[in-house]
């Protein structure tokens, strides 16, 4: 069978209209298998490029591959934290401290969800670990932002910290950044921040300031910096439950 738009119907001399009323033509000599077959692939030629589409259609077309994309990245998210919290030494380490601090966690208080900020995780004192799927660089950034998060819960489980306390903010975080591996040098040079000297202090510093910034009581980059700063000794020297930085 000849579909309609091969080069061997249509000439390129022909005008749009002329086009159509070929199209229809060959379309209605068609018996009914062949009108079955072609129906499958402009179907299929349709859903793959969007053409032939109404406007709404293609509205419709766009949030249906957005909605898959999301789920395919939500369903990876969830296979990649499930592996780590199996074999990952650093989230076996932080998931055993947790535990014996009387706050466990598992899959089941960790979701993958989407996330409209700039970041790929969170930590909400309710006791639960929020993974966002669609910030996710690879399975080693998932790693380091469970750990992340995982410091966060644990403080919240040892220590009286008050989230609107910028100091008690700065100190979790300096700690998160430092412990979790937040801080390595290829982390660094992935955010293409390349340094040499105190290069994971520097970072840690940054990264809390970054973070504390986000804080409702913080009135600007200088007041996040000085929090940090005020703190950043006896916080970043702090590695529990860590014998030191991993």
């Amino acid at each position: 069978m000849e579909t309609p738009g091969s080069s061997t119907t249509i000439s390129a001399t022909l005008s749009p209209s002329e086009r159509s009323k070929l199209f229809q033509k060959q379309y209605q000599a068609m018996n009914p298998e062949e009108r079955g077959t072609f129906n499958n692939w402009s179907r299929a030629v349709s859903n793959l490029t969007g053409w032939g589409l109404t406007e709404r259609e293609k509205q419709e077309r766009q949030v249906l591959k957005e909605f898959e994309n999301d789920m395919k990245d939500c369903r990876t998210c969830e296979k990649w934290r499930n592996d780590l919290l199996k074999t990952s030494p650093l989230v076996l380490f932080m998931s055993e401290s947790l535990k014996k601090s009387g706050t466990p966690f598992d899959e089941s208080n960790m979701p993958c969800m989407k996330c409209d900020e700039m970041r790929s995780g969170g930590f909400s004192t309710d006791g639960v670990i929020q993974l966002c799927y669609n910030r996710l660089f690879g399975k080693g950034h998932l790693e380091t932002t469970i750990a992340h998060e995982m410091v966060h819960a644990y403080d919240q489980a040892n220590y009286n910290i008050d989230w609107y306390n910028l100091e008690h903010h700065a100190c979790t975080e300096i700690r998160a950044a430092s412990l979790s591996g937040d801080c390595t040098w290829f982390q660094e040079m992935m955010r293409g921040n390349v340094g040499f000297f105190k290069h994971h202090q520097v970072c840690v510093k940054r990264r809390a300031a970054l973070s504390v910034r986000e804080n409702p009581n913080c009135k600007s980059d200088k007041h996040a910096e000085a929090a940090v700063n005020k703190v950043f000794k006896s916080c970043f020297t702090d590695t529990r439950p860590f014998d030191e930085i991993y």
